[in-house]
């Protein structure tokens, strides 16, 4: 096996912003085709009918994908596991992995569907999310007619009363794929989370740009590399698997009565460096809070509890000014959403 496969992963972190293109063959007809730094596109001879991208790492401090994602990749470039679809890994964020770091000058998941290049605003992170985008370009505009998924595979900065959830991106009205859901629940993943307007992140970019079925997957709490417990996510890692090797696989149907759904009630924005949260930092996604209770401010601005109870989630005061600092949430029955 050529030494630029044997550990593409640390290929990319020595090279964390540029990599030279090169193609190399893979067992069974495979072309493995490194495009860039973090970004490897494999394609079999004779595809299935889905094309796949599996990102990581957009935050360098976000192990555990980048470790179930490397282990991943080396079963397929072994031969240990055979590659049927066309398949896009993305390691997001090398410099950043290096550095021990969520970003190195701005959230890298803000800066798609073309944030990248609003202001002036110059750094590198920028550059890399423009040059994402046109690799999620290069490889969906391929193929018209194949099934486009793409999972970005995060941690999240705090605990989770939930340890798995889902981001299901803004569909415009759209309805959401039975068959997705069916997919995450078979991954052990039973909470999702229904965004309320466009974004700039990664999935929604995909979604809204080339009809994919996307997700931001949140899949536990971010530690250092190789302290992660991988086991806790070997039913995604066996869908995963499954999707690549088995072109006919399917999840077992969904039962609507066991996932929990989650719609926005309200978003909380960071407007001035006098912002702050009014609960502890050690508080965990999806704890609820009762009507009334004041959640943040923001000089003359304050946010309180406006329904019954509302949960929160993505609590970050650290945020740069002008982003979203948390979101509050409540349950909606997964019985009445539009599905197809």
């Amino acid at each position: 096996m050529t030494n630029a496969l044997d550990d593409f992963l640390a290929l990319s972190r020595q090279h964390p912003w540029y990599l030279s293109p090169s193609v190399y063959s893979l067992p069974c007809g495979t072309a493995a085709q490194i495009w860039d730094t973090g970004v490897l596109c494999l394609e079999p001879g004779n595809p299935a009918g889905r094309d796949l991208i599996i990102s990581c790492g957009i935050h360098g401090n976000e192990t555990a994908p980048i470790e179930l994602c490397e282990a991943l990749l080396h079963r397929l470039i072994s031969g240990e596991l055979t590659c049927r679809q066309r398949v896009l890994f993305i390691f997001g964020n090398p410099a950043a992995m290096n550095a021990a770091v969520r970003e190195l000058d701005e959230n890298l998941n803000r800066l798609f569907s073309g944030a990248h290049a609003e202001g002036n605003e110059v750094n590198q992170e920028r550059k890399r999310a423009a040059l994402l985008e046109s690799y999620v370009t290069r490889f969906f505009s391929v193929r018209e007619h194949a099934e486009r998924l793409h999972y970005d595979l995060h941690t999240a900065i705090r605990p989770s009363q939930r340890e798995k959830f889902a981001v299901y991106p803004y569909l415009h009205g759209a309805p959401y794929s039975r068959a997705q859901l069916a997919l995450l629940q078979a991954a052990g993943i039973n909470t999702v989370l229904l965004a309320h307007e466009p974004t700039t992140t990664f999935s929604y970019f995909s979604a809204h740009r080339f009809n994919a079925h996307a997700f931001t997957l949140e899949l536990g709490k971010v530690m250092p590399f190789g302290d992660n417990d991988l086991t806790r996510l070997t039913a995604l890692n066996q869908c995963l698997e499954a999707l690549i090797s088995e072109p006919g696989w399917q999840p077992p149907p969904l039962t609507p009565e066991h996932l929990d759904v989650f719609a926005v009630s309200q978003e909380i924005v960071k407007n001035t460096d006098d912002f702050a949260l009014c609960f502890n930092n050690d508080v965990s996604n999806f704890t609820e809070f009762e009507q009334g209770v004041l959640l943040a401010t923001d000089q003359q601005q304050q946010w309180h509890v406006q329904q019954e109870r509302e949960a929160v989630v993505f609590p970050n005061a650290g945020v740069a000014c002008g982003q979203r600092a948390a979101l509050m949430v409540v349950p909606v029955s997964s019985f009445t959403l539009p599905l197809r």
